[in-house]
């Protein structure tokens, strides 16, 4: 029941958004899109009533998709199974596109301009960017599958949110090769000489998202905190760049901790190394070779580590997993499911959407591997149960790493920094412009 409770806490901080950001539960009927239609009758459907509708309308066609995570395209088959334990005859065709670098808006917009689109949905990231090109422009729609309401105790009807699929977690892991090298406190991250490996801020913007957090005073009493708990060697050499952000703090409108956020910022975007993708972090830090670096990725990387004499997750430990480890272990943040506006098969599209965010199978693509927690209580416990990620028996090979502690222990004791889209929309242009005017740290 604890866990149900927090996964259902998990829901609905992902969920605070902005009233305008669904397709308006009071429109009349002339103000709503053909697309938005099919969406208003189809969330008054159960999932096999919306299975029907799908196999009547794509038997025999193409389906176009696109997202953040690749795991579109292993979800789509078990979809077709389902659909055809309904109807054996039943064949769908289908394309899943991963655009790199922050492109899926771009892709989305150009589709949205077509009478009728190319792509029939699409599971996508960074709520900020999602209200302002995508929703209120238009493109994409949000639908809200009946159970999955249910489930978390939604009103359909009165509900204006977007619609998450999951939340994920990246997290601090550095190489372990080396016994005396440690990480004890977020701040051990940004301190002189270290280069943690992370996705560029300009390339993935949830890493720019996770920066405008630290200064909400929630998660800026945390970074102060962990501060108050180093020595004094250590508080020495970052109190100087503590009191240099405390007049930009005050300018703009901070709390009393936001220099202490401000400063950890600031040494982190000085710091980084960029890569283009998490993957390949994963693949440096599992090396022996990679002796005393880090690096702050999504945690399901793991689950692609194949093990040899030199490359093995043994190789890697989880910042925050170890004792007395002080201050944030990561961020987190939601995959949100929509419609597009000009769907071609929005019918399917409702029901494929219903599958994954009602069904354990649906979910699967990404509730195998630990780091992704879905926004169903229900499909979050028989996840758990099916998959048994705390006792790593999901992983390819069982260790402290590859035991998901999940998603409770994340956000209390992980003390994840949680993406909330009202935050950062609400400080982009301050926050987000001060970010913008930061030293990037370049490799020699």
């Amino acid at each position: 029941m604890k866990k149900l409770m927090l996964v259902l806490l998990s829901v609905l901080m992902c969920l605070s958004l902005a009233a305008c950001s669904g397709n308006g539960g009071n429109k009349d009927d002339s103000d709503l899109s053909e697309v938005q239609k099919i969406i208003a009758e189809a969330q008054t459907m159960t999932l096999e009533e919306l299975a029907a509708k799908a196999i009547e309308e794509s038997n025999g066609k193409t389906f176009y998709g696109v997202g953040n995570s690749s795991r579109g395209k292993s979800a789509l088959p078990l979809f077709i199974e389902y659909l055809q334990t309904i109807d054996s005859s039943y064949t769908l065709n289908f394309e899943w596109q991963q655009p790199k670098n922050n492109k899926i808006f771009d892709q989305l917009t150009a589709d949205g301009l077509k009478e009728t689109g190319t792509f029939a949905m699409t599971l996508i990231q960074d709520g900020n960017q999602i209200e302002s090109k995508m929703v209120q422009t238009g493109v994409l729609d949000t639908f809200i599958p009946k159970e999955w309401a249910e489930a978390n105790g939604i009103n359909v009807d009165e509900y204006k949110g977007y619609l998450p699929l999951q939340t994920l977690n990246k997290i601090f892991e550095y190489n372990c090769v080396n016994p005396d090298k440690t990480y004890t406190n977020c701040w051990d991250f940004v301190k002189e000489g270290e280069h943690g490996l992370f996705m560029d801020i300009d390339s993935e913007i949830v890493g720019k998202n996770f920066l405008y957090m630290l200064t909400k005073p929630e998660y800026a009493a945390i970074v102060k905190d962990a501060y108050d708990k180093l020595d004094s060697a250590a508080q020495s050499y970052f109190q100087p760049t503590v009191d240099a952000m405390a007049k930009d703090a005050e300018e703009l409108g901070l709390d009393e901790n936001g220099k202490y956020a401000l400063a950890w910022i600031k040494l982190w975007v000085n710091s980084y190394n960029a890569v283009t993708d998490d993957g390949p972090i994963c693949a440096t830090l599992v090396d022996a070779s990679a002796v005393d670096q880090f690096g702050l990725l999504v945690y399901s990387k793991v689950r692609s580590v194949e093990e040899s004499d030199t490359v093995s997750v043994n190789n890697i430990k989880v910042a925050a997993y170890q004792p007395g480890y002080e201050g944030f272990g990561g961020y987190a943040y939601c995959h949100y499911l929509f419609v597009t506006d000009n769907s071609p098969l929005p019918w399917t599209a409702c029901a494929f959407i219903a599958y994954m965010t009602e069904t354990v199978d649906g979910f699967s693509a990404w509730g195998k591997d630990i780091g992704g927690y879905s926004s169903n209580p229900v499909v979050a416990q028989g996840t758990e149960e099916k998959f048994h990620h705390s006792t790593g028996e999901s992983s390819n090979i069982a260790c402290e790493t590859t035991m998901d502690k999940g998603y409770d222990w994340w956000i209390n004791d992980g003390k994840l920094i949680v993406e909330d889209p009202k935050y950062c929309a609400e400080v982009a242009f301050t926050v987000g412009s001060w970010i913008e005017m930061l030293d990037k740290y370049t490799p020699q």
